[in-house]
């Protein structure tokens, strides 16, 4: 079987979930796609974060397509700023790059997520392998074939997210070692459904938003579920 991860950011760290059910974390990208590898070849990794930025004014199609498909969950999807607020030395500096190409604010969530962002970037341009942007809620909406009731936050969230990935043969042993200790599991989760969405881009069969992708430079800007 072609082995395929999933990967989250939990706060500090970056977790991951592989289709043999191996968990790891790691500071870095990199470092958790080192530790991965090491337990054999991936083929495919499905990663909770934008993939491919604006390089002027406005918005991804991704992001407003995805809010759309995800229904009452639509807050979760983080709509991605371009590139030069993210890039913007300082946070007040961000702000005022993202009302000059946006029209809009930047809240300091967005500004926190901007180094994720930009490693993820940049490991996509210099590394030789397949990474694809995902999005948890809507992998979960594709998996479950309906909108999510509850936020993951809550309890029913958590079981029902729990129960969805079990029947798509995701059940996570309850001792994860490190990984659970540096994760919330609601990170884990998400990046077990991450994997899910990996292995049906593997297999071919993944949506793509919105397809054919944007690019931005050379890089593809869609989210695959």
């Amino acid at each position: 079987m072609v082995r395929v991860l999933g990967v989250d950011v939990a706060k500090k760290y970056w977790v991951a979930v592989a289709s043999d059910l191996r968990v790891y974390a790691d500071l870095t990208l990199t470092g958790v796609l080192a530790a991965a590898d090491a337990d054999g070849p991936v083929e495919v990794v499905g990663v909770d974060i934008p993939i491919g930025m604006p390089d002027g004014a406005g918005y991804r199609r991704a992001d407003v397509l995805a809010r759309e498909q995800v229904g009452p969950r639509w807050p979760s999807v983080f709509m991605t700023p371009p590139r030069g607020v993210l890039s913007a030395p300082t946070y007040d500096a961000a702000r005022t790059e993202s009302r000059r190409t946006t029209g809009r604010g930047l809240s300091r969530q967005a500004w926190a997520l901007g180094p994720r962002v930009l490693e993820v970037d940049e490991v996509v341009r210099s590394v030789g392998r397949r990474i694809v942007e995902v999005h948890p809620e809507l992998s979960f909406t594709t998996l479950a074939g309906r909108h999510l009731p509850a936020p993951k936050s809550t309890w029913a969230g958590l079981e029902d997210r729990r129960a969805l990935l079990a029947g798509a043969g995701f059940t996570l042993p309850a001792d994860l070692g490190r990984p659970g200790q540096v994760s919330g599991p609601d990170d884990v989760l998400d990046a077990a459904v991450a994997c899910w969405t990996a292995s049906r881009v593997a297999d071919g069969v993944a949506r793509v938003y919105p397809d054919p992708p944007e690019l931005f430079g050379a890089i593809e800007a869609c989210i695959r579920a």
